[in-house]
């Protein structure tokens, strides 16, 4: 495949800064091993407080806290992202409150029905009272005033300097009131938007507890002669940096902080290919008895090269390296992390290498982890059926891929020019992509009759 005329001689500069992702996971980590050392210095300081090591659902959520507020901060203060023009706000002119105070506050009405049919929808779904969800609703539901009475400040100062404050909310407002004339499109792009907020706040919150609680608790000491035990432990350090900077990136969607979700993904395939890899629906589809479970009868990496020490601590070391590209994934999107939006284009960090590093990563984490084509009764029909469902999952997130770059290349200019650029130049882009061109069939070329 030749180098296009369109192709850019450079790669393009990404809206992240890669600076922004490293000092959320320095204070998250730095969190953590306070966590773990709590009981010292509670003891050294002789404190009037149980000396246990804080690993409970709060403290995870503290981490997550203290995490968003130092990539918040980074982003204002150093990269002075709010000065941007993708902001769409204009400091310099901002305008009279009387003058935005009716768009304001069709805006707010939009805001607030928007939030009691998400309310209403967490209410309706059993799965979120049961399980690990139980804390994420006790969360939502706590944050749910203080969010109604600084959403009126907040809307109102910031719409006093927003270029155009009849954004989305608006639309939807003037649509719920019936009282203005409103845009059905960006009716649809406003509720995108949120849906995609609401569903996956719920599950990113979910999940915070029981990783943060597993590492902190973790005695690695004791696992040091143990490759298996060792490795399982930091990956779960490693799928904890990614949660906790991964809801930080749901939650801070802030146009001040220039990491709005600019549109949602409008296809359905794109959303169909996403929502299947995510409860409830994962549950059915690759659950314990589930229709692509690739797990049964196998035992995993540790229990077929043990023994093998060596080989142990090789197998180890390639699976901690494929979990820290994953991690290094999410949070090199800083802020902006969330499936299925369009928040601005990021080009360094992993992404230089290849367009997807973090379903690279995952699936061949889960191929040499798994070992499907293993199975301890020595069924070759179940190691077939393994080795089979999870090529199918693998499948799913390879058309998770192609949907969001059909939607990323719908939106950006500078997308489009990325994709072109990694298709020429990427170190594992740009071979997989002259493979695929040579596989597919080549039309054939029908001579004209003499």
């Amino acid at each position: 495949m030749s180098a296009s005329s369109s192709t850019p001689a450079q790669r393009p500069a990404s809206d992240v800064s890669p600076w922004v992702g490293l000092v959320g996971v320095m204070t998250l980590l730095g969190w953590i091993a306070f966590a773990r050392l709590w009981p010292e210095i509670s003891t050294a300081f002789d404190l009037p407080v149980r000396r246990e090591v804080l690993s409970g659902p709060h403290s995870a959520l503290v981490a997550m806290i203290l995490s968003g507020l130092a990539m918040a901060a980074w982003s204002l203060f150093v990269d002075k992202v709010h000065r941007r023009p993708s902001t769409g706000i204009d400091w310099s002119r901002p305008r009279p409150l009387s003058s935005v105070i009716e768009v304001s506050l069709t805006k707010i009405a939009g805001l607030w029905a928007t939030w009691i049919v998400i309310g209403a929808f967490y209410c309706l779904g059993r799965w979120y009272w049961s399980g690990q969800y139980l804390f994420a609703m006790d969360v939502i539901f706590s944050a749910a005033i203080p969010l109604f009475a600084l959403s009126v400040p907040y809307v109102l100062w910031l719409d006093r300097y927003l270029k155009e404050p009849r954004d989305h909310a608006w639309h939807f407002g003037a649509m719920f009131m019936s009282r203005e004339p409103w845009d059905a499109g960006e009716v649809k792009r406003h509720w995108r938007a949120w849906i995609i907020k609401g569903f996956f706040c719920a599950f990113m919150i979910s999940i915070l507890p029981p990783g943060f609680a597993g590492v902190v608790e973790a005695d690695f000491g004791a696992m040091v002669h143990d490759p298996a035990q060792l490795g399982g432990r930091l990956f779960e350090l490693l799928f904890v940096i990614d949660v906790q900077i991964g809801t930080v990136g749901y939650l801070l969607t802030l146009r001040p902080l220039d990491a709005h979700i600019r549109s949602g993904n409008p296809f359905l395939a794109g959303w169909v290919a996403a929502l299947i890899c995510y409860p409830p629906v994962v549950l059915v589809m690759m659950g314990g008895s589930g229709i692509l479970q690739y797990e049964y009868q196998t035992a995993g990496w540790g229990h077929w090269l043990a023994g093998y020490d060596v080989l142990l601590w090789a197998w180890a070391a390639m699976l901690l390296t494929l979990t820290a590209i994953y991690a290094w994934a999410t949070f090199a999107f800083g802020i902006r992390f969330s499936n299925l939006t369009y928040r601005g284009v990021l080009t360094d960090g992993p992404y230089r290498f290849t367009r997807h590093p973090a379903y690279v990563s995952k699936n061949l984490f889960w191929w040499l982890s798994a070992m499907p084509f293993l199975v301890t009764s020595g069924s070759l029909l179940e190691a077939v059926r393994n080795t089979v469902f999870l090529g199918v999952i693998s499948a799913i997130y390879y058309w998770r891929a192609r949907t969001e770059e059909a939607h990323l290349l719908s939106e950006d200019a500078k997308y489009r020019e990325y994709h072109s650029w990694m298709a020429e130049h990427g170190l594992i882009t740009a071979p997989l992509t002259r493979l695929l061109s040579r596989a597919r069939p080549r039309r054939l070329q029908v001579q004209p009759a003499e």
